[in-house]
């Protein structure tokens, strides 16, 4: 496995850890930094032993203070600026049918709360913090919070947010549906895997056959959206699975399901 220097990643019971390690910076991500989130997110997605992911930040001030804007400062006006990986790797042009859980320990802001906004679970510590602040410094959300807010919140909260750059406490985040669940610091990681256990007691093929579906279905009716289930050929994938075997026959026996994943 790489050696990584910005962040940590590991596997454990099915469950992938993918870690920002820049507390010196409030975890603020750069170009290199980018670089191996995509690598790690692109390992955990065709590792088949890997079945969840959990994301959080070291230390317990930020998940993310979002683009590292000394180093982006240094790189404006640079000739030879090239655009690589999208920040935090997940917020453009990664497509994964796992989910992705995000463990929020502190600051989600601008670019780090664009990360949060591209998992599929958010749980929160009572003292974090959320917002998109990039017009204060002349920036734009332009990792996807422009896009993902609104189709997640209402767009008049969604525009209060963005057009003021406010920050808001967790409470709130949980009140418009960007967060899951709000806890304690030192209660985060232990609801995390719990939201990852309980994710892990179903059949892993039906989990994803459901998050790619879910997705390929925004902004098409109802109708639509179940006419692509059939036509795209995730549903026959399901019923061609193991997993789609196992799932009966365990109820029938009355026993825990032996998910394989495939």
């Amino acid at each position: 496995m790489a050696a990584y220097r910005f962040i940590t990643y590991g596997v454990e019971d099915h469950v992938a850890y993918v870690t920002i390690n820049r507390p010196e910076v409030m975890n603020a991500l750069h170009a290199d930094g980018n670089t191996e989130m995509l690598e790690a997110f692109e390992t955990f997605r065709d590792d088949n032993d890997a079945w969840v992911a959990i994301l959080t930040g070291t230390g317990d001030k930020a998940f993310s203070a979002g683009n590292d804007l000394k180093v982006t400062a240094a790189a404006t006006g640079r000739s030879d600026r090239q655009r690589r990986a999208p920040f935090g790797g997940i917020t453009r042009g990664f497509e994964c049918v796992k989910p992705i859980i995000a463990a929020v320990n502190g600051y989600a802001l601008g670019g780090g709360f664009e990360l949060a906004l591209a998992c599929d679970i958010v749980v929160a510590a009572d003292h974090a913090r959320f917002g998109l602040p990039e017009p204060r410094v002349g920036l734009v959300a332009a990792a996807g919070g422009m896009h993902r807010l609104p189709e997640q919140i209402p767009l008049k909260a969604a525009m209060g947010m963005m057009l003021t750059g406010r920050h808001i406490d967790p409470d709130e985040a949980h009140r418009l549906g960007i967060v899951n669940e709000v806890v304690p610091l030192a209660q985060l990681m232990d609801t995390a895997r719990g939201w990852a256990a309980q994710i892990l007691e179903c059949s892993p093929v039906s989990v994803r056959t459901t998050k790619e579906s879910v997705h390929a279905g925004l902004g098409l009716t109802v109708e639509e959206a179940m006419a692509d289930d059939q036509s795209s050929g995730r549903l026959r994938r399901l019923y061609d699975s193991e997993d789609f075997r196992e799932g009966p026959r365990a109820f029938a026996e009355k026993r825990r399901p032996s998910w394989k994943g495939r």
